[in-house]
């Protein structure tokens, strides 16, 4: 079996490789070539264990995640996992890597598949409200979508703002410039693409009509229906709301909400996999804005996983062991 750390990971593959293979994901759910139930979540106050199960191309895939969102030992990430790989012909252990890394790599590759599909054609600049790992690697894969050349940050501890806009641009290209703002409002006007990746209960952008028209908004912090980050007027305000999973209509509440409380019907959630495969093609409009929902799924795990083993075993990276 291939033990693969965060750094083998680094080393073996890149965030083009996790959007292509993101992709291939997408294709196989539209096609329904896979096996996969829904999360096993447990939950102990406010801490939260995933089990992700999955069986497609040839593998078995199964990531453990721990969601600690007010981690006491203030230098672990609020998420955590681990993924193993399982060989479907055989049975055999094929690779162990960190879940950690592997989650924040696919969820930015998502982001980045939807900023290509769904962002404006000329869209320069984005936003990020919540400056954690998940929005870190969002911004790497959407510079990677579009000519971006500002990004604003928000953060409510504007120490982490400061850390996390030094570390994002020793991972950017020189040209692009980095602001830090005081207020959600300064980055929402500025961004033609707005990520929120918080742990939040309650909305973190106002509840202001007209105030989004014409942005991509990519939502990946709420996966259980108590947890929301949109407002109730985003979803008045836009036509569709693009899904990574059905899953997610009973998991967020940036999907339940909205469709229980009568802000957006049934018609009008997509999912993204049908954008993939071609079966519809959105109309960007600047009186509207377009919606992104991501809460994950293990087929992007299992896909994402094979492309860093694959590559990993290519360049003869990471660590073989025997069991």
């Amino acid at each position: 079996m291939l033990i693969l750390t965060e750094g083998s990971m680094r080393a073996a593959a890149g965030m083009a490789d996790i959007i292509a293979a993101a992709e291939t994901a997408y294709e196989l759910y539209d096609r329904e070539q896979f096996h996969m139930d829904a999360r096993t979540q447990i939950a102990h106050e406010e801490n939260t264990l995933l089990l992700m199960p999955c069986q497609a191309s040839e593998l078995f895939g199964t990531k453990i995640v721990s969601v600690f969102p007010t981690n006491h030992q203030r230098s672990l990430p609020a998420v955590q996992g681990l993924m193993v790989l399982i060989d479907a012909c055989t049975g055999k252990p094929k690779a162990l890597l960190n879940g950690t890394y592997l989650t924040a790599l696919r969820t930015g590759a998502l982001g980045g598949l939807a900023a290509r599909h769904l962002a404006p054609a000329g869209a320069s600049s984005a936003g990020l409200i919540g400056t954690g790992a998940q929005g870190f690697y969002q911004l790497l894969a959407i510079c990677l979508e579009r000519n971006i050349q500002n990004v604003y940050l928000y953060n409510r501890t504007p120490e982490k703002a400061i850390a996390f806009a030094g570390n994002l641009q020793s991972h950017l290209p020189s040209h692009i410039r980095i602001h830090i703002e005081h207020h959600s409002n300064e980055v929402i006007s500025q961004s033609d693409i707005l990520v929120t990746a918080t742990t939040s209960s309650m909305p973190v952008l106002p509840d202001e009509p007209d105030l989004y028209n014409g942005k991509l908004i990519i939502a990946v912090g709420s996966f259980q229906p108590q947890m929301r980050e949109l407002p109730e007027q985003l979803f008045k305000q836009a036509n569709h709301l693009f899904i990574d999973t059905l899953d997610a209509i009973e998991e967020s509440g940036d999907v339940a909400d909205p469709l229980k409380n009568g802000w957006l019907s049934q018609s009008q959630i997509i999912p993204f996999s049908s954008l993939i495969t071609g079966k519809i093609r959105p109309q960007l409009s600047e009186k509207h804005p377009m919606i992104f929902k991501s809460v994950g799924m293990a087929l992007f795990d299992v896909m994402a996983a094979r492309a860093v083993y694959e590559k990993a075993v290519q360049h003869q990276i990471g660590l073989e062991i025997e069991l």
